[in-house]
């Protein structure tokens, strides 16, 4: 593959909070995507108040870096009624692009934010090239593809479509169980609407059957004694196939996971950043680091890996039959805010560590440095032995002392 005829992709990173916005654009994000107050589909996550959005938004672009909101719920008659006001809000702080489903919403996008891209989230199930040209004729730049399509159908879509019109794919993260994210079970089991930002995971849960006349009888559906979670997919991930994604006309690769940590999304950003930028150079040099993603990628919390739709439909070995949890190689301890003249760092505790301890240095080059603490403080200067309480300021010493402002800290489980 000649790097002169690959169209760079752009990687687009999630973010739960500014941190991990800050995070994501560090470690190599070329476009970051987050949710506000309303309207997104992560209720349960901590999302952007706008007075942080607008910081993003300035971190982000001080960098570079795009920033793409999402408001893509499928709204009721009552959700409409506050869109307009948000999203004249939202225009006012000039965001790079609206991630939307609703055609109503986006109707009201439309006259609000004419000079922002919107673009047509995956909730919106894009499976053929008629949808992309209906929503290109409406004004749409981009669309989301459903990850029910295979990379042959991405492919072939890009060749019926205008030049200009952007397509989107995920590339990495939890797959959802059903249609392209339109899940009924969370509405029917808990109340709770999926579709409307509040989903409850009931596709993680841990199933049994029972026969009408035996109440109180669980029969187990696959023979385990632990069960089985016959909804629970394996994560995409996609770290080797990116050549394959290339070729499919791809022109964004989307990282899923708007709840996860900063160290997740700084280690698979990283990961990616470098395995992107490594096959640009040359495809060799993509292959002979291969081993390198992997392990990388292993740092992340996950729950075993798959392709997902990509090279064709999946089979009962992209289900996790026995656990709903996730395999953690790593621990996020803290994020480097601000360096001392004496190379010791300031950092919000995220997690216990002491003293002692060996812990490393993840930055955003790639490199990750081995370390031992050698004190701690807390705000009054008074010395630790250890950090037990999360969210403590702490100011860390490091032998070497080597961390750098926004480094990460981290260590083996």
């Amino acid at each position: 593959m000649s790097s002169g005829k690959i169209k760079r992709p752009e990687l687009l990173v999630p973010a739960s909070s500014l941190e991990v916005l800050k995070t994501a654009v560090i470690f190599g994000a070329d476009a970051v995507y987050i949710g506000g107050e309303a309207y997104g589909l992560r209720a349960k996550a901590k999302n952007f108040s706008l007075e942080e959005m607008a910081e993003g938004i300035a971190f982000a672009h001080e960098r570079g870096v795009k920033v793409h909101v999402t408001a893509n719920i499928l709204a009721h008659n009552y959700d409409l009624k506050g869109v307009r006001e948000y999203l004249e809000e939202l225009n006012d702080i000039k965001p790079d692009a609206l991630i939307i489903a609703d055609p109503g919403i986006f109707t009201i996008a439309r006259e609000v934010c004419p000079d922002t891209d919107i673009h047509i989230s995956t909730q919106a199930n894009n499976t053929n090239y008629l949808t992309y040209d209906f929503w290109y004729r409406q004004g749409a730049k981009r669309v989301v593809s459903a990850r029910e399509l295979s990379l042959r159908e991405i492919k072939e879509i890009r060749q019926h479509i205008p030049e200009d019109m952007e397509i989107e794919s995920f590339i990495h993260g939890a797959m959802c169980i059903s249609y392209s994210g339109r899940c009924l079970l969370s509405s029917f089991l808990t109340g709770r609407d999926a579709n409307r930002g509040a989903c409850t995971h009931p596709c993680r849960w841990k199933y049994a059957l029972v026969e009408e006349t035996r109440p109180g009888e669980y029969m187990p559906v696959f023979e385990n004694e632990r069960g089985t979670y016959i909804f629970n997919s394996k994560d995409l991930c996609m770290i080797e196939h990116i050549p394959e994604m290339l070729d499919a006309g791809i022109d964004s690769f989307k990282i899923e996971g708007r709840m996860k940590t900063a160290l997740y999304v700084a280690t698979v950003a990283r990961t990616y950043r470098k395995a992107i930028d490594d096959l640009l150079d040359s495809e060799e040099k993509y292959r002979e680091n291969m081993e390198w993603y992997r392990r990388e990628i292993a740092q992340c919390t996950y729950r075993q890996f798959t392709t997902g739709f990509y090279f064709g439909k999946p089979d009962e070995n992209t289900q996790i039959y026995d656990n709903s949890t996730y395999v953690r190689e790593s621990i996020y301890l803290g994020m480097a805010d601000a360096v001392y003249d004496d190379g010791s760092i300031a950092i919000e505790q995220k997690n216990k560590f002491c003293v002692g301890d060996e812990i490393e240095v993840m930055k955003p080059d790639g490199r990750d440095i081995q370390v031992k603490v050698t004190g701690i403080r807390n705000e009054e200067g008074v010395e630790m032995e250890s950090a037990p309480h999360a969210r403590q300021k702490l100011r860390v010493f490091l032998e070497p002392p080597c961390a750098g402002r926004f480094d990460l800290l981290r260590c083996g489980c």
